[in-house]
């Protein structure tokens, strides 16, 4: 058989195995979950008329940013806000347009909460209502990261790499012919 026939073949098995992997892991792919926040250069007082706005005609749920809530902070208007940023954004279809806020806010992937302050993602909201917190994968040392979606995606290419290199050696061998 000549090597020119293998070519082809080879890319048909390489495909179809590869779809065929991708089917048995259902296709996933990785999900980056994004918040809201307010922008670190941002003006307090245009984030103050920002965060009125969000709190009143936005429709934004700020009860957790009020007195007594977890997320309550009169001395740092910046965690403020972006809790109300975020909490409108996820409302409001997670559009670049409903994490603008006149210039004062941006998506981000590093998760804001702290303390007890917890900052439902993208990734909770389901069905236009807000889930609970999830796990998060950031930067640096996390122990706690969920990596779980990582193993399902090694597993997904290691077939079609077996496959591909199992042909790569045959039609080598029979190219030397």
């Amino acid at each position: 058989m000549s090597h020119c026939l293998f070519l082809p073949l080879l890319l048909y098995v390489i495909f179809v195995s590869m779809l065929r992997s991708m089917a048995q892991h259902g296709g996933e792919t990785v999900v980056t979950e994004l918040w809201c926040v307010a922008k670190n250069n941002a003006e307090d007082a245009v984030l103050q008329g920002a965060l009125d706005w969000a709190c009143g005609p936005g429709g934004a749920d700020c009860s957790r940013i009020q007195q007594g809530g977890p997320c309550y902070d009169p001395s740092d208007v910046q965690k403020t806000a972006s809790y109300a940023f975020n909490d409108y954004y996820l409302k409001h279809g997670m559009t670049d347009d409903a994490c603008s806020f006149s210039n004062t806010a941006a998506l981000t992937s590093l998760n804001p909460s702290h303390g007890d302050c917890k900052f439902p993602s993208s990734k909770t909201v389901n069905n236009a209502s807000i889930s609970g917190s999830t796990g998060t994968l950031g930067m640096g040392p996390d122990t706690t990261a969920d990596l779980s979606a990582s193993d399902r995606i090694a597993h997904s290419w290691r077939r079609p790499m077996i496959v591909a290199h199992f042909f790569l050696v045959i039609l080598w061998i029979f190219s030397e012919n």
